[in-house]
């Protein structure tokens, strides 16, 4: 690239059509005495955590049962679509997330574990779910309140679960499918600009190969970008977001 020339657009996704981010797990204490993020589920994702730093673990609550499993440096940890999932703090925890599906989850295919009156109701559910803009003392109260009451509901769902009662949690389930449904058709959109064309892309190209006409590899190139803000309240903790291809904003 010519020094000072506009960097080339970014017309692809990351590998796999996946969203990227960094994440510092929250150290806010909850009601039964952990530190750690907001539990929720995703209804069409798999989320991979890739641990960079630190100690703490992931509970989880899927048709398994409920398990704690540990995060260390270089532990994988992934859950598919349904499982309920909550990062618990254990000192200096940093993750890079993999997120299945790039712009799904900041058009909502997350759905926090709120109690089961407020997930009935979409406006109080918006309401509970919402930050103010920003990162700062408004922000954070309001992404600690959010936690807060995530918590409460999931702390139902896995004694619950743990006592071999499952229905709570697949109440819990339906529930989050009935608040977005009405966003399908625009998932449905993103997912084929975004996960579907790349898969195509690579049969397309599987295609000129077979043909004996690599004319596509004209267009090698490489990209780089770099976070678009730091510290921003996600769900799970403070976090590094990028403005990626094929996502929505977060």
């Amino acid at each position: 690239m010519v020094s000072g020339a506009e960097p080339p657009a970014l017309p692809h996704p990351l590998p796999g059509a996946v969203g990227l981010s960094h994440l510092s797990a929250y150290d806010w204490e909850a009601a039964d005495g952990v530190c750690g993020g907001s539990p929720h589920l995703h209804l069409v994702c798999t989320e991979a955590y890739v641990v960079t730093g630190g100690r703490g673990a992931v509970q989880t609550l899927s048709p398994d049962g409920y398990r704690d499993i540990p995060l260390a440096p270089g532990t994988l940890a992934w859950f598919t679509p349904g499982t309920v999932h909550r990062m618990v703090q254990g000192g200096d925890l940093r993750v890079t997330v993999l997120m299945q599906n790039s712009g799904l989850p900041e058009a909502g295919d997350a759905v926090f574990t709120f109690p089961p009156e407020v997930l009935a109701d979409p406006e109080a559910y918006a309401a509970a779910a919402a930050l103010p803009p920003g990162t700062g003392p408004k922000t954070r109260a309001a992404a600690r309140r959010r936690r807060d009451l995530a918590v409460t509901g999931y702390l139902a769902l896995r004694e619950a679960l743990v006592a071999g009662d499952a229905g709570p949690y697949r109440e819990f389930q339906r529930a989050a499918a009935r608040l977005v449904r009405d966003r399908v058709p625009g998932w449905r959109e993103l997912w084929r600009a975004g996960a579907l064309a790349t898969a195509e892309r690579t049969g397309a190209h599987l295609d000129a190969l077979t043909d004996g006409d690599p004319a596509y590899l004209a267009g090698a190139t490489a990209y780089e970008t770099a976070p678009v803000r730091r510290g921003g309240y996600g769900m799970c903790g403070r976090r590094d977001e990028y403005a990626l291809p094929g996502t929505t904003p977060p």
